[in-house]
Order: structure tokens, then sequence, then C-alpha cells
């Protein structure tokens, strides 16, 4: 006869040796991969039409209209001081290396106070940006200053050749609210040579999304330690020059760049999400400017102008713990469920408060 403490024992064992690598992250939480940006506008259907002629293509499955929504007042953390109203738009554009949808939230609220931070530089501390592969620069460019949509930074308002090249590929441009995009033409890939290594080419669709950082040490703890981020290259050293302030309409910057590498964890399709590999990694780009040092200006996630990454989770209750512990500050009400199921909570990194959502699929 086999006593029940001997059963139990045994069976705690062979669960034990049945657990898998996966469930122990999971038990600690940990990052699946970046999956959207989101932006905060002042006029969405202004917004919507601005990116629709940067190649974006709106979901209609996502509701636009005019609408009181408790989860948004619990996640944003808007007191219950008056009625609040939102809308959204759900903007996408196809990412051509892994043909997966990349996804830009864009999101109006009414009903409460909200700072228009639009007029700011692109070095301002905290400011973020995502790059734009498209298939011609040069004819985007034309399109959209004929059509009194290009709001440039760069020098002369002109695309920006690098190094040793005479043809505009890339600048800094910015949406209707000053959040800004890096317009990239795309290339293919170069071989190495030279002493140079080789370069990976570059396909359509939304390849980083980049925050300007005041510690790049601090940074890479937040970015790199605890969201799992895989530094690229770990040179980084100070550059300068009229390249890199001609893209930026800046003079006299010194900078560097620091890129932290994360599976493209793509949306699901349904409320539920299924076991899926990451076809493509995405960066995040940090940016340190050695002469730009200056307090963060305060801001909320409601304000106008402010933008936020999202990263989806296993584990969010673990995570959200070492979040905390590793000086995330939490925005949100608690973590926060959707009617979906879907569990999420924002917070802010250490250095310079840049939003970050996190959230986990129901399983």
């Amino acid at each position: 006869m086999i006593r029940f403490s001997t059963l139990a024992a045994a069976l705690a064992a062979c669960a034990g040796a049945l657990a898998t690598p996966a469930t122990a992250q999971t038990a600690q939480g940990n990052v699946v991969g970046i999956t959207f940006v989101g932006r905060m506008v002042s006029n969405l259907d202004r917004s919507v039409a601005f990116y629709e002629a940067l190649g974006f293509s709106k979901d209609p499955a996502a509701s636009s209209v005019w609408r009181r929504d408790a989860v948004v007042e619990r996640l944003y953390h808007i007191p219950p001081h008056g009625i609040v109203e939102t809308r959204m738009a759900k903007m996408f554009v196809r990412n051509e290396d892994s043909g997966e949808r990349f996804v830009l939230y864009l999101r109006e609220l009414k009903g409460l106070e909200r700072r228009n931070l639009a007029d700011h530089t692109a070095w301002e501390p905290g400011a973020s940006h995502f790059g734009l592969v498209v298939a011609d620069a040069g004819a985007l460019w034309s399109r959209l200053r004929a059509r009194g949509l290009l709001r440039a930074r760069s020098w002369g308002g002109a695309l920006v050749a690098p190094p040793g090249q005479t043809k505009g590929m890339l600048a800094y441009m910015t949406d209707p609210d000053g959040l800004d995009i890096e317009l990239i033409d795309q290339r293919p890939p170069a071989p190495a040579e030279n002493g140079r290594r080789a370069r990976p080419g570059l396909l359509p669709g939304v390849n980083h999304v980049g925050l300007v950082v005041l510690d790049s040490d601090r940074a890479r703890a937040f970015y790199g330690n605890l969201l799992g981020g895989r530094l690229v290259t770990a040179q980084a050293p100070w550059v300068k020059g009229d390249f890199y302030d001609s893209a930026v309409g800046g003079h006299g910057n010194i900078l560097r760049f620091y890129n932290e590498s994360f599976a493209f964890a793509a949306e699901s399709s349904g409320a539920v999400a299924a076991p899926r590999p990451p076809r493509a990694r995405m960066n995040v780009e940090l940016v340190e400017f050695q002469n730009r040092k200056k307090p963060v200006e305060p801001r909320s996630i409601t304000d106008i102008g402010v933008g936020y990454v999202g990263f989806e989770v296993d584990g969010l209750d673990a995570f959200l713990a070492r979040a905390r512990a590793a000086g995330a500050t939490v925005v949100s009400d608690g973590i926060v469920t959707m009617r979906s199921g879907t569990r999420e909570v924002m917070v802010r990194d250490p250095d310079v408060g840049g939003f970050v959502e996190l959230f986990e699929h129901a399983r």
C-alpha cells in the first residue's frame, strides 16, 4: 500500500522534472517581445490622414467613436473629476522582413486638461521616435510636401545623404503633434569590405523605435538587463558632424547610440494568444547626447505629443514586481484587465520617465 504522503512527493517530483525553461521564466516574468508604439494626439482625424499618407492603413475592426472607457481611465490613472471620453485609431504597416503588421495606436482624449508638448527638439530628453523604411523616400518626401503635410526637421527641409554618398536617404520629420519619425530609404545589403563590417539590407516597414536618454548606463539597465534587450554593438563611440546635425536640424551635437535588440512579437489576431516563434527582431535605439543634458520636462501619459512603446510579457505580476525593484514607476491603477482578458499596466523607465506599456494575453 502506497502512503498518500509518498504519492504526493512522487507527483511533485514528476512535476518538477517536467517543468520547462519557459515555465520557470514565466514564474519570474519575462518579455516576449516588442509589439507596438502609441502616440497621444490632439486631432485623431488629422493624425489618421497623416499616417495614411505615410503608408499606414487603418484597421477597420477598431472603433474610432468617442466613448467612456473605464479601462483607459485606469490604465492612464485619470482622476474621476469629470466625464472623460476617448477615441482611438489602430494603424498598421506591413514589415516586409517578417510579413507581420507593426501597429501604431493613435489616441485622442477630451474632458481633461492636457498639456501640448508638440514644440520640442529631436534631442529633448525623453523624446521618442520610430524609424520608418520606405521604398522611395524621395518620392514620399515630395508627395508630403506637395500636400502640405511635410514637417521636416532636417537642414533645408531635405533628405540627408550619408557620408560619401550624394543621394538623400534619411531625415527626421514630425507628425502633426511634433512626434518624431525617422524616414529612411530602403537599401540592399552590403558585403564587408575595406575593414567595414557587412551591413544588412533595409526593407520597408518600421525597423526601430528610439528614445533620447540622459544616462545610457541607467537606460540600458532597464531596456537591456530588465526587459531583456540584446545589445547589438558593445562599442558606442561619441560621434558628431554635419551628417548627424543635418538629419535632426541641429548644430554642434555630440551623441552616441546603443541598440537593444528584441524579438518582434506581432499582435495576436484573437483574444487568446497562441504560442508563436518570433520571426524577426527590432531595435530599441537609446540615443544619448553628451552636450544636451537638461532636466526632463514633466509630462503625463495623457499629454498631447507623448509616445509610448508596448511589450508583451509572460508572467506580468512577477515581471511588474521586478520592474518596480529596478526603479520603474507605475502610472496605472495597478494591473488593468481588458474585456478580452488581456492584462496591462503602464510604467515609466527610471532614466527619463519614458512610457512603457506591459501587457499579457489571456491564455
